[in-house]
């Protein structure tokens, strides 16, 4: 494998005072690994969050609608694992998706009259006095639109003003959303899908780098699955990497902004995770990951499942 002595991930100062290392964890797998399979081990993912801290994580992103029915639920065990919390540890979360009581997903979107029991919900949950970080994600689960979101971020401006919120963002979003957010309170992250071998969202990417704000995409690795892509599968075998190392390399990589969330329930793909940090990805290998004349989106090849 080809690293370097310092990882090239670094850290990067959410809303300038919130200092992360640019390689963190997403919550979204501890409680199931696929879209729709069985509930994962609650023990193993108690370990794989610790482990996740040992091994140098103090950014992590959670959702009280990431949890199984009658199984286990992420911040309940990012709780358990962690509580008393340590010094310097970012909790993301994100409100928005309404997810009833009976449904494996969310399937339409909290009114702005709910938005304060959510974020309650979340801190009792957490164990918390305050959320270091609230994405607002619109929509539900449907693709991204340009509907009005000004009500309902403004719910989230009063908590930060309060002092419940630390610093806001928003996810699943378009431009115009974002500049709507923008123009109510200050917005510190965004969090869209976007992944190295296919980036869509390059024009908010570069806003961000502008402004400095930070860009922790969701779905990193493709998806529900890794894709079987022949460019990927050729830089991780010039590297002697893996494809889901290259992948978030990448991402590490493309910009000074960007925040790495890998998820998983697997203590293996954990560490594996955390070791694509010291990958240097060169000039030529971006080039032919960022390529997309063989690429079609979605991947119509097979994944590689069960991260």
């Amino acid at each position: 494998m080809t690293t370097t002595q310092t990882t090239p991930g670094g850290h990067f100062d959410i809303g300038g005072d919130l200092r992360v290392a640019r390689m963190g964890f997403g919550a979204m797998r501890l409680a199931i690994s696929g879209l729709d399979g069985p509930p994962n081990d609650r023990d193993t993912g108690l370990k794989v969050v610790r482990g996740a801290v040992e091994l140098g994580v103090d950014h992590i992103d959670t959702a009280a609608f990431y949890y199984v029915q009658d199984g286990p639920a992420a911040n309940e065990m990012i709780r358990a694992a962690l509580a008393p919390y340590p010094d310097g540890l970012v909790i993301a979360t994100k409100v928005g998706p309404y997810r009833g009581p009976d449904e494996r997903h969310p399937s339409g979107e909290i009114p702005a009259s709910g938005l304060r029991a959510e974020v309650e919900r979340n801190l009792r949950e957490l164990g918390r006095d305050h959320l270091d970080l609230v994405y607002l994600r619109p929509g539900g689960m449907e693709e991204p639109t340009d509907a009005p979101i000004g009500e309902r971020f403004a719910v989230l401006a009063a908590l930060r003003e309060e002092g419940i919120i630390r610093h806001l963002g928003v996810s699943h979003v378009s431009m115009a959303q974002f500049a709507e957010a923008r123009e109510i309170a200050p917005v510190t992250a965004i969090q869209n899908r976007f992944d190295i071998t296919q980036p869509e969202d390059t024009e908010l990417l570069a806003l961000c780098e502008r402004e400095g704000i930070a860009y922790a995409p969701y779905f990193p690795l493709g998806g529900f699955g890794v894709p079987d892509d022949d460019r990927v599968n050729t830089i991780a075998a010039r590297h002697g990497a893996t494809p889901a190392q290259v992948l978030l390399a990448g991402l590490l990589a493309l910009s000074p902004v960007m925040l790495a969330i890998p998820g998983t329930g697997s203590p293996a793909h954990l560490e594996e995770n955390m070791a694509a940090a010291g990958i240097a990805l060169t000039p030529d290998d971006l080039a032919v990951l960022s390529r997309r004349d063989d690429a079609p989106y979605p991947p119509e090849g097979p994944v590689v499942r069960g991260r």
